[in-house]
């Protein structure tokens, strides 16, 4: 299936297998035939991972809005005196938990959370101890690589040694892929100056990588950075992944505005440029077997949809999600299992239930 003439050498690497440059993936983002770019991804799609489609049966613990980045795009953090913010006692942690676990299929946790200004490590350590600790069946994927650069620095503790303890005292199996918005310096340093660079970030994924920790990646997209810096974030982790092969599934994260500081002056990205994203995401990123398609930022719709983009991963029933929310999003706060089942194979595909590592726990043929 030939687009325009243009996109005919792009084509013919994709058919062969053969790595896509920058400068190709610059052009991509520069095509109109979002159809073309669907059948490309797609095709890519199926050739690394075939028709099943991951899912968690999971639940997502935000332990505090209360947050020192103050990042353009947030419409989630707090300052302690700032009406809406909260913390979460060990208690309160434990009871929402204990509420996700009336589903008897759940079978992990999402845990992220704000850069509290007076907490320390050992802190929200202790709270996941107790969590792990009380739930010990349950799989623990938490905080991202700007919470454990975060949690170096006031600690005083390696990024190293906090991802050990995270491990061995948390039950820490996988890190979150927030946190890298866009890894671009000119970028970082107007958005979210503090808080992790984008060399620090790609730093934890490195070290857990290499202690054998699974992590995620992302990108925040459709604000200030440009189709160049897009292609670039994607080439770094791209880059990364040759390294360690540490990398699970990549998410990409359209810029939600509303209740932000951006939002003022910025605009939702597009439907079309979101699976547009997703597509050129998967043909970039040759050497990650998983995309994400992100229900809760992208609506179910986009999400189901973007299964035909390049996606193979669905996210997960979420559990009263909180941060995009706040941000504006339109979509349910969770979603039952029975609904992610239908809506996979809605699309032609194998739902498969997995853990934060992708190993699957049930298959629906």
């Amino acid at each position: 299936m030939l687009a325009a003439e243009e996109y005919k050498d792009i084509e013919e690497k994709i058919e062969r297998g053969t790595r896509l440059t920058r400068e190709e993936g610059i052009r991509l983002f520069h095509c109109h035939d979002i159809a073309w770019l669907g059948a490309m991804a797609d095709k890519v799609r199926k050739r690394k991972c075939g028709d099943i489609v991951y899912y968690n049966v999971n639940c997502h613990v935000n332990l505090t809005n209360i947050c020192t980045s103050h990042c353009k795009f947030c419409a989630f953090g707090r300052d302690c005196d700032e009406k809406g913010a909260y913390e979460m006692t060990k208690e309160q942690a434990l009871n929402l938990v204990a509420d996700a676990m009336k589903d008897p299929n759940l079978a992990g946790l999402h845990v992220v959370s704000g850069l509290h200004p007076t907490w320390s490590f050992d802190h929200y350590l202790g709270i996941v101890k107790a969590i792990h600790e009380t739930y010990p069946q349950l799989y623990m994927k938490g905080f991202t690589g700007v919470e454990i650069t975060h949690f170096a620095q006031i600690s005083g503790l390696s990024v190293e040694e906090v991802l050990i303890r995270l491990r061995d005292e948390g039950g820490l199996q996988a890190i979150a892929g927030g946190g890298a918005e866009i890894l671009s310096d000119r970028v970082r340093d107007e958005l979210c100056p503090n808080k992790a660079t984008a060399d620090e970030w790609l730093e934890v994924a490195r070290t857990a990588h290499r202690l054998g920790i699974k992590s995620n990646a992302s990108m925040l997209y459709g604000h200030i950075e440009t189709l160049e810096e897009r292609v670039d974030h994607l080439l770094r982790l791209r880059e990364l992944q040759d390294e360690t092969g540490g990398f699970q599934t990549f998410i990409c994260f359209p810029f939600l505005p509303k209740n932000t500081e951006l939002g003022l002056k910025i605009k939702q990205t597009s439907h079309w440029d979101d699976l547009r994203t997703m597509a050129i995401s998967r043909l970039l990123l040759d050497n990650f077997t998983n995309i994400k398609a992100y229900w809760v930022m992208l609506t179910v719709p986009v999400a189901q949809v973007a299964l035909g983009f390049g996606a193979n991963d669905i996210d997960g029933t979420v559990h009263k999600e909180t941060i995009l929310h706040d941000a504006g999003a339109e979509s349910p706060t969770s979603l039952s299992e029975d609904k992610i089942i239908r809506i996979i194979r809605e699309a032609g595909r194998i739902p498969a239930a997995c853990d934060c590592n992708f190993n699957i726990l049930r298959k629906f043929a």
